[in-house]
């Protein structure tokens, strides 16, 4: 490595680039040799010729902080060839620089001594990161430098201040097809001596850039197949909180990193670099979680984040990379509003939920007799929920003035009591804990007497009976995952079920909170019919209400309707209409599930089945699953008896 200057590429607010005297306000020493050395009064033509060649023999080029700062991969198999996740021409000076780091570093190198009058759109204020860390790694002289005045990043750099970084982690969210997974963004938090408050913070986002006639179908057919460009975004970290925490009503995850200052400083200077930039957005891959990793491998070129994750970068699979990496001191928990006010009702008596659910429907009457009869704190807690519950039921949505009016006169009910410390909201499992969101299958299983192998791959993430812990209860989500089974007398392989898309949301309804149930799937799946069992292809859907049974459990009911491709079919294509319902308890053991399901369909073929599941866990990424199924379709019945290995991993 050749010698080395370190001073940022900062503004006075009134005066040029004096890289200098920034170095020395940082404590670095500025004018630092490289193999360059040059009497000023040689030719700059000659000096930058002489980087040039410093760089080529160096191979800078082809360094992990080049090929970070650039978001270079490797593209295939050849491990010279690479491609930029940047997909925005304003982000290279070379014309092949997507494609090619060499001749963008010297197309950089030539821009960084180009005419100092092109002020805020000279290379030395767009890309002071960039900059940097070429001066560190020639050893450039900064005497030789233009000084253009850099206005508008010294002013951005003002309002960004930062020392330390967050990783953030929103949970998920089924009824948003952008949230389904959760979500991962980066808070940006100044020195402690700074007055400092996270509603200060800034927060870094990548997401992608849609368009606002785009509905929830759209998106997830455009985010898969790479249909919106994406760009990082910072912005006032309150947002994100009101967003998140307040409106989508998703509990919050903070995870504390282990940057240093000056590895928070290179990671602000470069997100100056990525403002309004373009990047491939892919939903399932180059998303925000795997772009936020590619800021952190900036930050610490030393880590290596983004190669594992080829097939999928999963949220919380990304979490668990950042924890691996040793670059996580620790967790906080911030539960959603929603959260708050189910625990504050589950520590109110019982006998006091009529009068809560007389004020959130009628007319708030503080004369009622059995408000009177409260002592002072259930009184205080009875307006502290009925509040909460009112807000939730507000947000996202237009503007109530009912709501509103009386959501002012319980806030002003409530300052006439003294503050009460309220129990805490007990602290889940962390997302993280949970098993690995890749899995394979294994099994063995018996049907009408024949026998079968089966062997299957989920890319993600999540059933309604794996292992609960770190996970959404009465949630699945299952993204590509395929089986293939055996019949063992025949020898014969068959593709068993291929599902695209296949999400559950069963989330249990009160007295106060109405959640709707509902899942779709769609895919392709062996059925019988006709006599016979062949592929079709099939997408279905349902909607009902889940509701609590006993301690652990769950019932729900669904009305469902299907539209299935069957060569046995008359019209080919036909509708099916039907009914399910199932319950679910968890225990220490596993989740055990068990479901009705009938459907008819236009042309007259029936089908019904029962279904029993029962997961034993054995470990965090192991576990059993044994199942039985009944099934029925017109006159004929038989049954399936399965045992599988499931095995999740990264």
């Amino acid at each position: 490595m050749f010698a080395c200057l370190t001073g940022a590429l900062l503004t006075a607010s009134a005066g040029p680039l004096v890289v200098d005297a920034v170095a020395a306000a940082r404590g670095v020493t500025a004018g630092v040799s490289g193999p360059c050395v040059f009497p000023h009064a040689v030719e700059t033509e000659a000096y930058v010729r002489c980087l040039h060649d410093a760089a080529d023999e160096a191979r800078s080029w082809n360094k992990p902080p080049w090929l970070d700062l650039l978001h270079y991969r490797r593209s295939g198999f050849d491990r010279h060839a690479f491609t930029s996740g940047a997909d925005d021409e304003r982000f290279f000076y070379a014309p092949r620089g997507r494609t090619d780091p060499r001749a963008e570093l010297h197309a950089t190198l030539a821009a960084l001594f180009g005419d100092q009058a092109a002020g805020n759109g000279h290379a030395l204020c767009r890309f002071p990161a960039r900059t940097r860390w070429l001066q560190q790694e020639l050893g450039i002289d900064p005497g030789r430098l233009p000084k253009p005045v850099c206005s508008d990043f010294s002013a951005w750099r003002d309002h960004v201040r930062a020392a330390s970084a967050t990783l953030v982690f929103p949970t998920f969210q089924l009824n948003s097809p952008s949230s389904m997974f959760g979500h991962t963004l980066l808070r940006l938090d100044p020195a402690e001596g700074e007055n400092w408050s996270e509603w200060l913070s800034y927060a870094v986002n990548f997401g992608a850039d849609i368009t606002a006639d785009d509905n929830s179908f759209a998106y997830a057919w455009k985010g898969l197949t790479g249909g919106y460009p994406g760009q990082y975004l910072v912005m006032p970290y309150f947002r994100k909180i009101r967003e998140y925490n307040r409106i989508e009503k998703r509990d919050i995850w903070e995870y504390n990193l282990s940057l240093t200052p000056a590895e928070v400083d290179r990671l602000v200077n470069h997100l100056w670099e990525l403002k309004g930039i373009n990047f491939e957005y892919l939903f399932i891959t180059k998303n925000c979680s795997y772009r936020l990793l590619e800021l952190l491998e900036v930050a610490r070129p030393s880590l290596d984040l983004t190669d594992r994750f080829v097939l999928s970068a999963i949220p919380v699979d990304t979490i668990r990379a950042v924890w691996k990496a040793g670059l996580i001191e620790s967790a906080r928990f911030r539960p959603s509003q929603q959260t708050i006010a189910k625990r504050r009702i589950a520590t109110m008596p019982e006998q006091d939920y009529g009068l809560l659910d007389s004020w959130l429907h009628d007319p708030i009457d503080e004369s009622d007799a059995r408000f009177q009869a409260l002592s002072p704190l259930r009184r205080q807690r009875l307006i502290d929920a009925a509040y909460r519950v009112l807000r939730i039921r507000q947000a996202g949505r237009a503007r109530d003035p009912d709501i509103a009016k009386k959501s002012h006169r319980l806030l002003a009910m409530l300052t006439r009591y003294p503050t009460v410390l309220e129990p805490p909201v007990p602290v889940p499992a962390r997302p993280d804990t949970g098993h690995h969101s890749k899995r394979a299958t294994f099994g063995v299983l018996d049907r009408n007497g024949r026998g079968y192998a089966e062997v299957g791959l989920r890319l993600a993430y999540h059933s309604l009976e794996d292992n609960e812990l770190g996970y959404l209860r009465g949630a699945q989500i299952n993204i590509g995952a395929v089986t293939l089974r055996r019949q063992n007398s025949s020898g014969k392989t068959v593709l068993q079920r291929l599902d695209l898309v296949d999400i559950v949301s069963l989330t249990s309804r009160s007295r106060f909170f109405h959640p709707l149930s509902w899942r779709v799937r769609g895919g392709v799946e062996r059925v019988y019919s006709g006599g016979a069992d062949r592929a079709v292809g099939q997408v279905s859907g349902g909607a009902g209400f889940t509701s609590p049974f006993l301690r652990n459990g769950d019932v729900y009911t669904l009305l469902t309707a299907r539209l299935e491709a069957n060569s046995t079919f008359a019209t080919w294509v036909e509708p099916a209409l039907g009914a399910a319902a199932g319950a679910m308890y968890h225990s220490r053991v596993g989740t055990g599930r068990m479901e009705l399901n009938s459907e008819i369909f236009a042309g007259g073929e029936f089908r019904s089945n029962a279904v029993l599941v029962q997961n034993l866990v054995m470990a965090r990424d192991h576990a059993l699953q044994i199942r039985w199924k009944r099934e029925w379709h017109n006159h004929d019945a038989f049954n399936e008896v399965s045992l599988n290995y499931n095995y999740f991993f990264q």
